[in-house]
């Protein structure tokens, strides 16, 4: 509870945790007495509607309104162990204008919270008994579900609270388009005047921001009505790509073969799609200018969502977005520009002001959502089967933190684990793997016994050079043919060398330098897989047949049409277990990829590529 205060980031520029936000600091700033215990507790609150039934086709709406706790690491914040499930709103319904009704008995437990604390029990010091307080940051919900929350309507000509009243927003088709991006420009830019995008010049300034002042004479304005969806108080009814093992879906059969359409994707398809597929797919299909416009905005989504967000590069996005949205103003009709793409233009402000983005997005609550719809084992009481598991899996959770002897989901071993290497002498022995798969036998020829053993000996550090010494002193200065004997004769010499030391009983001649000297046997076992220090390697012609990647290797292949059939773009994924914390010191490359928006730049001519 207190690692936002010992290990946030130490650099003003760099944010990897919400504590390195702008929102975190002014909060800090403005209630002093809450900062001053790095004890009390700093809360996200998301809240989204679900079908608790298999049934898609049967209309149900359950609200789950679920706390998280942003004092604790990144990599335990968004665990399922780690949320909890503070209120639950029953359907069949949306609870609509009647959200706040439901909230109420939540928000009058987080003010007390807030205002007198509770007394809570530290567990790390003896009879450290505390005030605890707490505090809600924020909350965390897609689009639509934040107009019922905040109760500024998400539809319309004024739906982006940001903008409030200064929204650019038309009617097109029988929808609301936001268009006209240009008034977010310099006043001098020139294409302020250029009549190429709607026929007319754009003279206005950029949306104004509004005081707290202003938002709640807004507030005071509005009309004072009853809650619920009765007509008479206002309401109204309303092909194929390898990617590695876990990382997205299967996208093949996503594809409806008629009519060419992605059906049943989810959130986090829909970012692989946009990051990691699109930039590459379209160079081939459209014009320069359009491809590039589309690959500036992939590259932004990059930027957003790496797990070190630095502020120079939002404070540079936010300036770029503006000249991206413009150019996809002269490439896209009106139509295209609904709130979600205005949505784009705000996204770096929020990510300065909330820190990284991987902590404060839908993704980890609609994980939670499908742990909650499993709970459900009458369908005629979807809401206290929810509760009851709830209760349950709560009850599970805290025990399981005391069993040591017994396999738990906290001491569970990992999906490639290998098991524990023993010490040895030799670090030829240390390399263990676990073999996975069908046993098979194999019969090695001479040439290919002798290639695997003097790949062994020659990559053993703890032999000495002896051998080569040896063969400059017999072969004089011819270096090509050292290379050359020392490759054919050293097994046998080892061998021998240490067979003599044997039997004279040397004590340097262990078991192990002993077992090294000896000669292979020529039939060997071979699995198709094998796992080795938690990553998994699998054979070519294991891999062939697999939907996904899993040779070990933590990047996939995407085709470049545009430069022939032969072509592809490599892409880099980062381990799900890997965080770029580096406070601790640690100098190991494999555990510290850092994945930062500076890796990536927005405005990139791929067209020298």
């Amino acid at each position: 509870m207190r690692w936002h205060s010992t290990r946030k980031s130490k650099d003003n520029d760099v944010m990897r945790h919400p504590v390195d936000g702008k929102s975190w600091q002014e909060f800090d700033k403005r209630h002093p007495q809450f900062a001053g215990d790095v004890r009390n507790v700093r809360l996200g609150l998301a809240a989204d509607g679900f079908n608790p039934f298999g049934n898609m086709s049967l209309s149900y709406s359950m609200w789950p309104v679920v706390l998280t706790t942003y004092n604790l690491p990144p990599w335990i914040c968004m665990k399922a162990e780690y949320l909890m499930l503070s209120l639950l709103i029953p359907g069949p319904q949306s609870p609509g204008k009647d959200m706040d009704v439901f909230l109420r008995p939540l928000i009058d437990e987080l003010k007390e919270l807030w205002v007198h604390g509770l007394d809570t029990r530290d567990a790390a010091y003896e009879n450290g008994v505390f005030r605890m307080r707490a505090a809600l940051l924020w909350t965390v919900n897609d689009f639509l579900a934040r107009s019922s929350l905040s109760g500024w309507s998400g539809q319309g000509y004024r739906a982006y609270p940001t903008c409030n009243e200064d929204t650019s927003s038309m009617r097109v088709i029988g929808k609301t388009a936001y268009f006209g991006h240009r008034r977010f420009l310099a006043t001098n830019h020139h294409w302020r005047s250029n009549l190429q995008f709607d026929g007319r010049t754009e003279r206005k300034r950029p949306p104004r921001r509004f005081s707290t002042t202003d938002i709640l004479e807004q507030l005071r304005r509005v009309k004072t009505g009853i809650p619920g969806k009765h007509p008479n108080y206002g309401g109204v009814k309303r092909k194929r790509v390898k990617f590695p093992d876990g990382f997205a879906s299967n996208m093949s059969k996503k594809v409806a073969q008629n009519d060419s359409r992605l059906l049943g994707l989810k959130s986090h398809d829909c970012h692989v799609i946009m990051q990691r597929l699109l930039p590459v797919g379209c160079r081939s299909l459209v014009t320069k200018n359009i491809w590039s416009t589309i690959v500036e905005l992939c590259t932004f989504f990059k930027q957003l969502c790496a797990s070190t967000v630095n502020v120079s590069d939002m404070v540079e996005a936010q300036k770029q977005l503006v000249l991206i949205l413009c150019k996809l103003e002269r490439i896209f009709p009106p139509a295209f520009f609904d709130i979600m793409i205005h949505l784009v233009l705000h996204l770096p402000e929020e990510a300065i002001l909330g820190g990284p983005v991987y902590m404060r997005w839908m993704y980890p609550f609609e994980r939670y959502l499908k742990r909650l719809k499993d709970y459900v084992r009458n369908a005629t009481k979807s809401e206290g089967s929810i509760a009851e598991g709830y209760v349950v899996d709560e009850a599970l959770t805290f025990c399981s933190r005391y069993f040591d002897d017994v396999e738990t989901r906290f001491n569970r071993p990992d999906r490639n684990d290998d098991g524990i290497h023993p010490t040895r002498q030799l670090s030829v022995f240390e390399s263990q793997c676990k073999p996975l798969g069908k046993q098979s036998y194999v019969e090695l020829d001479n040439n290919d016994r002798d290639k695997a053993e003097f790949y062994i000996l020659n990559n053993s550090p703890e032999l000495e050079p002896e051998h080569k010494q040896e063969l400059h002193v017999r072969l004089r200065e011819d270096c090509l043919n050292i290379n050359e004997v020392h490759r054919t004769e050293f097994a046998g010499w080892f061998f021998e060398k240490i067979y003599a030391m044997h039997r004279m009983q040397a004590p340097e001649v262990t078991t192990e330098l002993l077992s090294l000297s000896s000669k292979t046997n020529m039939v060997v076992s071979s699995y198709p897989a094998c796992i080795v220090n938690g990553v998994q390697f699998v054979t070519h012609d294991r891999d062939v047949r697999l939907r996904t990647q899993n040779i070990g290797v933590y990047v996939f292949y995407v085709a470049d049409l545009s430069r022939g059939p032969n072509w592809c773009v490599v892409q880099h994924v980062k381990h799900r277990s890997i965080w770029d914390i580096t406070d601790d010191g640690l100098s190991d490359i494999d555990l510290l990829q850092h994945n930062s928006s500076s890796n990536f730049t927005l405005f990139v001519d791929l067209g020298n590529l």
